[in-house]
C-alpha cells in the first residue's frame, strides 16, 4: 500500500517527536540509588565570570577553561605575594643599597655624619637625628654589637619582625651595653655578659638614632668613641669598625615595583634560613616559582602573568595608603572628627594582629611607605621619645598638588619636651622630595623660624616662598604629588590625650 505525499511528512514528524521522547526519558531516567542532587553544588556547561565565559561538560572544564584559570590563579597569587613580602624585599633593600656603597661586612657600619639628606631614597627618613645602621648578619657565627650610650633604636630581622630594642628604649637602658645575636638554630653555649638576641633569620637590621641636641659632630663622636661590631670568634681582638658616610650620597634602599620585586624577594628567599617564613607563605612564594635552593626561571608566559600581577598589587598597595576603608580606618589619628592626619602603625599595633585576626592591609600600609618596627615607636611617653602623625591629603581631602600652595597652622604651645619638625615627601619614591632645599624639613630646631604673636605657627608649601615665609617654608614642584609628616620629639600630655591638635593642611586660593 502507497502512503499519500500528505502522510508520509505526519508520520516523519511523528518519528522525530517519538525519539525525541525517548532521549528526555533517558536523560530523566532514575537509577536505583539516585536521589535528588542540590543545584548549589553542580556546575552549568557555560559561566559567565569577570574573567571570561567558562565552558565545562558536565562539570568537567574544557582545555581552554583550565588555562583561563590557571593564569587567573597565578595573577591572584603573584599579588597575593607582593601584598605579603614587601615587609622583607623591603629590608633586603635596607640592607642592599648601603652594601651598594660598601657596607657589606660584619664590621661596617652607615653612618650619616651630616644627617640623612634628600640624596637617599629611603623610607620616610628624618633630618632630625643621626642614624646609624651597622651590618649584621649571622650566617657565619654570631655577631657582637657594642652600642654605645643614649640610642634609640631596634633590632628588627630580615622579615622587618620586631626582635628587640636597642638604647633608652632597650635592655641597656641607654647606659650603652653588649649585644650578641645569635643565628637560627644556635645550640652551643651562651657566653655571660651579653643582652642576647635570637632573630629567625640571618640578617638582622639594627637601625639606631643618636640626639643631636648638642651638636652633631657631638653625636658622631659618641658613636665613634664607643661602638664595635665584630663576630663573637674575635672577641679577644676586634677589628675596628669601617664607617661609612652616607650623607650626600645617592642610593635606593626601596624595593622594586615590578617583575624585578620577584627576583629581588628570591634573592632573600635564597640567601635566609628555612625558619624565616611560616609554610604557608613559603607555600604561596612556590606557587609563583620561588623555592628555595631551585633557580626562579619563569616561562614567557609566566612572567606576563606576574609582570601584570606586581602592577595590580602596586596600585592595590598605593591605594591603600591614599584611601584606607573597611578595618583600615583604624589608621586615622582622631577618632570624633573627620581628619586627614593618619598614624604609621594603624592603631598603634606594630604586630598588626587585632580582635578578628591578623591584618595584612594593616601591614601594606606601614611597610610601604614606613620603615623600623618597634613598639617603642608606637607608644608614646611623656616627655620622651617621639611621635608622628602623616597626612596625605589636604583639608578637603584632595592629594597635594606640588603646583598649588598650601598652608598648615599648628595652634600656640605646641606640646614637646625637646622640638617638632615637619618634613615633605615625594609620593612616588615616599622619600624625601628632592628640590632645592637638601633638608626639606622645618620647624621648632630652626634658626629664623618664625612664630606667631599668639605662639601659633604657619607653615608653607608652594614652588616659590611667600614673600616673608622663607624660613616657613617647604618647597614643591609643580606637577608632582607629596605629602608630610609630622614628628613631636618629647610629646607632653596635650598631645598624648590629643587636647592639642595640628590644623589640616589648606589649599590657598
Amino acid at each position: 500500500m502507497k502512503l499519500s505525499k500528505l502522510f508520509k511528512p505526519v508520520i516523519l514528524l511523528a518519528v522525530i517527536i517519538l525519539i525525541a521522547g525517548c532521549s528526555t526519558v533517558d536523560n530523566k531516567r532514575t537509577y536505583l540509588n539516585t536521589t535528588e542532587i542540590p543545584e548549589n553544588i553542580t556546575t552549568a556547561d557555560v559561566v559567565k565570570t569577570s574573567i571570561g565565559t567558562l565552558h565545562f561538560f558536565d562539570g568537567v572544564p574544557t582545555k581552554e577553561t583550565a588555562e583561563l584559570t590557571q593564569d587567573f590563579l597565578l595573577k591572584s597569587r603573584g599579588v597575593d605575594a607582593f601584598l605579603k613580602g614587601i615587609p622583607g624585599a623591603s629590608l633586603q633593600a635596607l640592607r642592599k643599597g648601603p652594601g651598594l656603597l660598601g657596607v657589606d661586612a660584619v664590621g661596617k657600619v652607615a653612618l650619616f655624619e651630616k644627617l640623612m639628606d634628600s640624596h637617599a631614597l629611603f623610607l620616610t627618613a628624618n633630618t632630625s637625628t643621626l642614624y646609624i645602621f651597622p651590618y649584621v648578619n649571622t650566617t657565619d657565627g654570631p655577631v657582637v654589637v657594642e652600642v654605645p650610650p643614649m640610642m634609640l633604636g631596634a633590632f628588627d630581622d630580615a622579615w622587618f619582625r620586631f626582635v628587640s630594642d636597642v638604647g633608652l628604649a632597650g635592655p641597656d637602658k641607654g647606659e650603652g651595653g653588649k649585644y650578641l645575636i645569635l643565628p637560627p638554630g644556635y645550640d652551643k653555649e651562651i657566653p655571660e655578659g651579653y643582652f642576647v638576641i635570637k632573630p629567625r633569620t640571618y640578617a638582622t637590621w639594627l637601625f639606631m638614632r643618636g640626639n643631636i641636641s648638642k651638636g652633631v659632630d657631638v653625636a658622631v663622636k659618641n658613636v665613634k668613641d664607643h661602638l664595635q661590631v665584630y663576630p663573637l670568634s674575635e672577641t679577644a681582638d676586634p677589628t675596628p669598625v669601617e664607617y661609612v658616610n652616607m650623607t650626600g650620597k645617592p642610593f635606593n634602599t626601596i624595593h622594586p615595583n615590578n617583575f624585578e620585586f620577584y627576583e629581588h624577594l628570591n634573592i632573600l628567599i635564597q640567601e635566609e634560613s628555612d625558619t624565616m617564613l611560616d609554610d604557608e607563605t613559603k607555600g604561596l612564594f612556590a606557587s609563583i616559582g620561588i623555592k628555595k635552593g631551585e633557580e626562579f626561571n619563569p616561562t614567557e608566559r609566566e612572567r606576563r602573568i606576574l609582570t601584570d600581577a606586581v602592577a595590580i598589587a602596586n596600585a592595590a598597595a598605593r591605594s591603600n595608603n591614599y584611601y584606607p576603608t573597611g578595618d583600615l580606618k583604624m589608621v586615622y589619628f582622631y577618632k570624633d572628627v573627620p581628619t586627614e592626619w593618619v598614624m604609621a602603625y594603624p592603631d598603634k599595633n606594630v604586630y598588626f594582629n587585632y580582635e578578628h585576626g591578623f591584618n595584612t592591609d594593616a601591614r601594606v600600609f606601614f611597610h610601604y611607605t614606613y620603615t623600623a618596627v618597634t613598639p617603642s615607636m608606637a607608644t608614646p611617653h611623656e616627655g620622651k621619645g617621639s611621635d608622628y602623625t602623616i597626612t596625605f591629603k589636604d583639608s578637603n581631602h584632595e592629594v597635594f598638588d606640588g603646583s598649588n600652595t598650601y598652608k598648615i597652622h599648628l595652634p600656640p604651645d605646641v606640646p614637646v619636651a625637646d622640638f617638632w619638625a615637619l618634613t615633605i615627601y615625594d609620593s612616588q619614591t615616599r622619600s624625601m622630595l628632592q628640590t632645592d632645599q637638601p633638608y626639606p624639613t622645618v620647624g621648632s630646631q630652626d634658626e629664623g623660624f618664625l612664630q606667631n604673636e599668639d605662639g601659633s605657627y604657619d607653615v608653607y608649601f608652594s614652588p616659590e616662598a611667600p614673600a616673608g615665609f622663607e624660613n616657613n617654608w617647604l618647597q614643591t614642584i609643580p606637577g608632582k604629588s607629596w605629602f608630610v609628616v609630622l614628628r613631636m620629639y618629647g610629646p607632653l600630655k596635650p598631645w598624648i590625650e590629643k587636647t592639642w591638635r595640628p590644623g589640616e593642611i589648606e589649599l590657598m586660593e
